[in-house]
């Protein structure tokens, strides 16, 4: 205790009485505060500043992993953008590609039905003719057997069965060619 009345007295001695000034009590409250510096320092800020950088490097990847979020979501956005108009593309050519089969389509059922239609037209033609050739030999057949008769009636047996013929078919080509 004597160095700190000797600094007392030093410090009052330094002040001309007017205010007494311990300084005993200076050093040692600057001893205890150095002192409770230090304490802080190892226990209390050492500590709390590892808190306090964790929290930051925790907040850095926080922010990091949010900007790569946001980048691959952007990412993401252009790749569904790209896609939808891909697929708009596609969907436009898939449609004109339909039309264009049916309208192919469309002429070619019309050509066949035209070529169908045709083909009706010249068999029913062709049958025609057949069935116009087939009632002419049997027309002339019925003619020929009716002048057969009417001939004979008419004649009462004077030809011979050659003679009759003959007269039979002369008046066949006559009437064939009278037509």
């Amino acid at each position: 205790m004597t160095v700190f009345t000797n600094l007392f007295v030093l410090g009052a001695a330094a002040g001309d009485g007017k205010l007494p000034v311990n300084l005993g009590d200076i050093i040692f409250q600057l001893v205890a505060f150095l002192i409770l510096l230090a304490l802080l320092r190892k226990f209390a800020f050492g500590p709390l500043m590892g808190i306090m950088k964790q929290r930051e490097e925790h907040i850095s990847n926080e922010i990091t992993a949010a900007e790569q979020n946001h980048q691959e979501a952007k990412k993401l956005a252009d790749e569904q953008r790209e896609f939808m108009k891909n697929a708009r593309v596609e969907a436009t050519q898939l449609i004109e590609n339909a039309k264009k089969l049916g309208d192919e389509q469309k002429e070619g059922i019309i050509q066949a039905a035209r070529e169908e239609a045709n083909r009706l037209k010249e068999s029913a033609k062709k049958e025609i003719v057949q069935e116009k050739e087939q009632a002419v030999t049997a027309l002339r057949e019925q003619v020929a057997s009716l002048s057969v008769l009417i001939a004979s009636k008419v004649i009462e047996k004077e030809l011979s069965q050659a003679d009759q013929e003959k007269l039979i078919n002369e008046y066949i080509q006559e009437v064939g060619e009278g037509r």
